[in-house]
């Protein structure tokens, strides 16, 4: 089964002037990932290539790093098949952050994603491009809101608030 999974928002922010955020992702200045609500984002090296990591129990390694896109890849044998990746984009208003998770589900994943991964996942995403348009010198007009079932499945895995 295949998933295709787009989330994207503009910032008042030329592309070059918002390469920042992505090149600074898993570290200490990281702006954009949530890691005070959700599982840190954390890499054995660093933001390289071939780094092994992940969030939590989502594990992938960094496949490629550029000034405006960052990709990441699941492991060959688990139940999400592919990659994740975030773009920076040239938009009129300014740049275009794009989140982007594309692959296929095997075994337990064609269960898990359309039941609990999909709808957390999405709130993650939306939490990353809310940060994304506050770092940029815009707070989000409407600030993502985890429905109540996000919420269930966030107490029951612990993730109340981390930081």
């Amino acid at each position: 089964m295949a998933v295709r999974n787009v989330h994207r928002r503009v910032l008042p922010l030329p592309p070059g002037q918002a390469e920042p955020l992505l090149r600074d992702l898993a570290s200490h200045e990281d702006r954009l990932w949530p890691g005070d609500r959700w599982w840190p984002q954390r890499f054995e090296g660093g933001l390289v290539p071939g780094s092994k990591g992940g969030h939590g129990p989502v594990r992938y390694r960094v496949e490629s790093v550029a000034p405006r896109q960052v990709v990441y890849r699941f492991p060959p044998r688990g139940w999400f098949r592919g990659t994740h990746r975030f773009d920076l984009r040239a938009h009129p208003s300014g740049s275009e952050l794009v989140h982007t998770l594309e692959g296929t589900l095997h075994g337990r994943g064609r269960l898990l994603w359309p039941l609990v991964v999909r709808w957390l996942h999405d709130a993650l995403v939306e939490d990353v491009l809310d940060r994304a348009e506050a770092a940029s010198g815009r707070p989000p007009a409407r600030p993502a809101r985890h429905s109540a079932y996000v919420r269930f499945w966030r107490r029951r895995l612990g993730l109340r608030n981390l930081g």
